[in-house]
């Protein structure tokens, strides 16, 4: 007898579930039920003629807002194809890439620049000597980060670079000032004072 007080609560319980299912499926089908009654009868308030919908593409106010979204969208969308075109790593990219894959930063400005700012850890190779210089990794598979003040010299060091045989060369987008606006550390040489 027992058992059959047992098996009859499990019954109760599921019962019970399953009535509340119900319960919410039908709320659920009612509010959907609602909602397209609600729309329907807000289509029927308007004339036939704004019912169209080509009418809408005739308004000039919507072809003007639709102008300015693909403006808007255009200038949001111009930094990452600029970063893109100039094949450059942000500074967040840079640190990651000389932590964890061992990147050797090389800078490409002029002695003098180097020494009044530059990456620390950095080797200076000035852009006229970047192909013959002896300075350069032996391991052309490791990444090289080029950096000069702007990123322009940097871009043609890398292609001399790339032509040499180290694939992974790279130019630090927006060149050392881009660093120092990310607030990364730089160091000055002794002679600079």
């Amino acid at each position: 007898m027992r058992r059959l007080g047992q098996m009859e609560r499990k019954f109760y319980a599921a019962g019970t579930a399953a009535a509340a299912a119900i319960r919410q499926v039908r709320l659920a089908v009612g509010r959907v039920d609602r909602l397209r009654s609600a729309i329907v009868s807000i289509i029927s308030i308007l004339p036939s003629s704004e019912r169209h919908p080509l009418r809408f593409f005739s308004d000039p106010l919507v072809w003007l807002m639709i102008l300015a979204a693909l403006v808007s969208g255009g200038l949001l969308f111009w930094p990452t194809l600029n970063r893109a075109r100039s094949g450059g790593v942000s500074p967040t990219e840079a640190v990651r890439l000389m932590n964890r894959e061992k990147a050797t930063v090389i800078d490409v400005s002029e002695p003098g620049e180097f020494a009044a700012g530059h990456i620390v850890g950095s080797r200076n190779i000035p852009i006229g000597r970047i192909e013959v210089a002896s300075e350069l990794p032996k391991n052309k598979t490791l990444p090289v980060v080029l950096v000069c003040a702007s990123g322009k010299r940097a871009t043609k060091a890398a292609k001399a670079l790339q032509v040499k045989g180290y694939a992974k060369a790279v130019v630090l987008a927006g060149g050392l000032a881009a660093w120092k606006t990310a607030n990364l550390p730089v160091e000055t040489s002794a002679a600079a004072a």
